[in-house]
């Protein structure tokens, strides 16, 4: 006699949940085989000689646990998600939903950063590499984006990595009064936590509002969270998921209404490849839904918006190619040029593995050719290409912040007997992260 697939109530078999939790522990022991595999590699490595740059491979920061009673609000927090956060992710309106999930993002990476104490979440605004050090080099934007690719190796390491776009931003905000790093590790956290909210929107979009319910708690407290609150990066992605988001949704639309969500979407994608250049791989995102949807008139709108972002940049005096080959020339004379590509084309993606969780990955082993698809495959390939171009050897915890939220998605697919114990396991990692490994951001 074979086993049923399903009992007379609907629900599945013994044996096919026994199947399904025998994959997902084979995934989730990949996932940690993954990690200490780079690790001893990467340590092996620099006995050496090699220059990894690293003192706790495939991460950069270096080993050191922190067990303060402020870490205990962070815990709590977690515990509560654990508990709450699932039950809450069905019964919401979807409104309200979104809303709760933007602010329990937020509270979360507060929540990590404060372990280190309140300086913690302005300490990347306040490093003498980034871009508030070199704001008062920005006299005018005009002569400024005229002289900036000449320049380009007088300014900080973080403005001389990334497009002028961020530094523009910043220098009008202080005209405004907006002025120091608190104002911009509140923009960073809050653009940061909105990204979630995006990838909920297109989610539900692509696969239905009972898939999007499934994701939200683990979009919400992903482990990526430690380097959400707050740096560059954290902004970058939510101004890049909602170009994504956009046009995902302008690819199930007719008319106008179509037209302008791709309008949008567009002149939010050239404004994210005006703040980071290998954020333009975003578009893959929507490009692979437009594709599987037979939809091409939303990319060819968004597609004339980016143009026109470019142009206008053009005209200013910066041409986003010239940026981005000295970008590439101040890279390649940094510590890359000791980082070995063969290492850190392994190590990125079990970094990036780390980042996402390990209910991610279960999620993508269980993943099956859907409406979700696509999504996932999008960002999966702009992952990928951004990993063989060696232009991030390290740093991608904080780097590829951007892909994260498109990559989790995939949780959707976290069966529901096992959704508490998986976002408890996402939640434990994100902890582990932040109070046994101290990050330079």
């Amino acid at each position: 006699m074979t086993t049923a697939p399903a009992d007379l109530a609907g629900r599945p078999s013994r044996a096919v949940v026994g199947r399904a939790w025998g994959w997902a522990k084979a995934a989730a022991g990949a996932w940690a085989v993954a990690i200490i595999g780079a690790y001893v590699w990467g340590r092996w490595l620099q006995a050496r000689g090699y220059r990894l740059w690293q003192n706790a491979p495939p991460l950069t920061g270096h080993l050191d646990l922190r067990l303060t009673p402020v870490a205990l609000g962070a815990v709590s927090l977690g515990v509560a998600a654990v508990a709450f956060g699932p039950a809450l992710a069905e019964r919401l309106g979807w409104r309200r939903l979104l809303a709760v999930s933007f602010l329990a993002a937020a509270g979360w990476a507060v929540a990590l950063a404060l372990v280190d104490g309140p300086g913690a979440l302005i300490r990347s605004p306040s490093n003498v590499r980034d871009y508030l050090y070199d704001l008062p080099l920005v006299e005018s934007p005009v002569p400024f984006l005229q002289e900036f690719t000449d320049r380009i190796g007088g300014y900080t390491t973080h403005v001389r990595a990334h497009p002028p776009g961020m530094i523009l931003l910043l220098w009008e905000l202080d005209r405004l009064g907006l002025s120091g790093p608190w104002w911009v590790a509140a923009l960073e956290i809050a653009s940061g936590a909105s990204a979630g909210v995006a990838a909920l929107v297109a989610l539900r979009e692509v696969a239905g509002e009972d898939r999007a319910r499934t994701a939200a708690p683990f979009l919400a407290f992903v482990p990526a969270a430690v380097t959400l609150a707050s740096s560059g990066d954290a902004f970058f992605a939510g101004v890049g998921g909602w170009s994504v988001a956009f046009l995902v949704l302008a690819t199930g639309r007719e008319g106008r209404r179509a037209d302008a969500l791709s309008l949008i979407g567009g002149l939010l994608i050239g404004a994210t490849m005006f703040l980071s250049y290998g954020l333009i791989l975003l578009a893959a995102i929507p490009a692979t839904v437009a594709v599987a949807r037979r939809r091409f008139r939303p990319l060819f709108v968004a597609g004339t918006a980016a143009g026109v972002v470019v142009l206008a940049f053009l005209a200013g005096g910066f041409w986003w190619v010239d940026g981005l080959l000295a970008s590439r020339l101040e890279y390649l004379a940094s510590v890359a040029r000791d980082r070995p590509y063969f290492y850190f084309a392994v190590a990125n993606l079990v970094a990036f593995a780390i980042v996402v969780g390990p209910s991610t990955v279960v999620a993508l082993i269980r993943a099956r050719p859907g409406p979700l698809w696509p999504l996932v495959a999008g960002a999966l390939i702009a992952v990928a290409l951004a990993d063989l171009s060696g232009m991030s050897k390290a740093e991608v915890e904080r780097i590829w912040l951007p892909f994260v939220p498109w990559v989790v998605v995939a949780t959707a697919y976290v069966p529901r007997a096992g959704r508490r114990a998986w976002l408890g396991a996402t939640v434990a990692t994100g902890l582990a992260l932040q109070l046994v490994v101290r990050m330079p951001w």
